[in-house]
């Protein structure tokens, strides 16, 4: 029993040890930027204007009620649109607050948002495959690279699902979330990586939800290869790395 009990500590709240902790926030360093910067000369794809007219079930019971994890998909593509609403669902921006940090469509501990969205997007309509990065404060995507082998890249990736093999490759977009821990932890240090694991089931959630309501089905991903996602994104997988993946595409009747 006693190898569990430090992750257990972990799930625990350390609110009367931080309390006495003097955060990076605190100490007057610099607030890490809001969002991972871009080249401005990199290919950008505007994405459509987030519309509630590809929703298709617009009943949250209904929603809430048929979600499930999905891992067989038809061969039918995502639109564009509804890819557009997907990424708006998960990472969008409604606002900003008076310290400049953005306000999404999910819950985020002092709106910290640590998280970047990557896609590996298989079959979408007007969109070629390959790796692309959502830039939530433009609404747009940035695309960064063809991957040669992709389905074979992406089993790699995801290694033995117990349950369905090799349905990731299936789905019509694989979205990776990234996180860059130190923008929490700027603000509120040993509590920051709790917070972190909370906020991306947040997001998760929110594309659950999201896909049934457009007549398709999500599936969280917690078993991949880190070394190799983070590798292929070009991430150095310590000041940031993949934390959570969730394959999407249309259901299979």
């Amino acid at each position: 029993m006693t190898r569990y009990e430090q992750q257990r500590d972990f799930l625990k709240s350390n609110f009367h040890e931080f309390k006495h902790i003097k955060t990076d926030k605190i100490k007057g360093l610099a607030q890490p930027p809001i969002v991972k910067p871009f080249d401005s000369n990199s290919l950008i794809i505007d994405l459509p204007k987030v519309s509630k007219d590809v929703v298709s079930n617009e009943n949250i019971f209904d929603c809430i009620n048929e979600r499930r994890s999905t891992r067989f998909y038809s061969t039918e593509t995502l639109s564009l649109d509804e890819l557009s609403y997907l990424l708006w669902a998960t990472q969008g921006i409604t606002g900003m607050n008076k310290n400049g940090n953005t306000l999404r469509t999910v819950p985020c501990s002092g709106a910290t948002h640590t998280f970047e969205t990557y896609l590996i997007i298989m079959r979408v309509d007007g969109i070629g495959q390959g790796i692309y990065r959502y830039l939530p404060v433009e609404h747009k995507l940035l695309f960064m690279f063809e991957l040669d082998e992709l389905e074979q890249k992406v089993d790699a990736i995801t290694l033995d699902q117990p349950f369905v093999p090799n349905f990731a490759k299936k789905a019509s977009v694989m979205f990776a979330w990234s996180t860059t821990p130190y923008r929490s932890e700027w603000k509120y240090d040993i509590s920051a990586h709790k917070k972190i694991l909370i906020d991306v089931g947040h997001v998760c959630q929110n594309l659950y939800l999201a896909s049934e309501s457009i007549g398709a089905g999500a599936c969280a991903i917690g078993i991949y290869d880190q070394k190799l996602i983070d590798e292929i994104l070009g991430l150095d997988g310590d000041e940031e790395f993949v934390i959570y993946l969730g394959a999407v595409g249309k259901k299979r009747e």
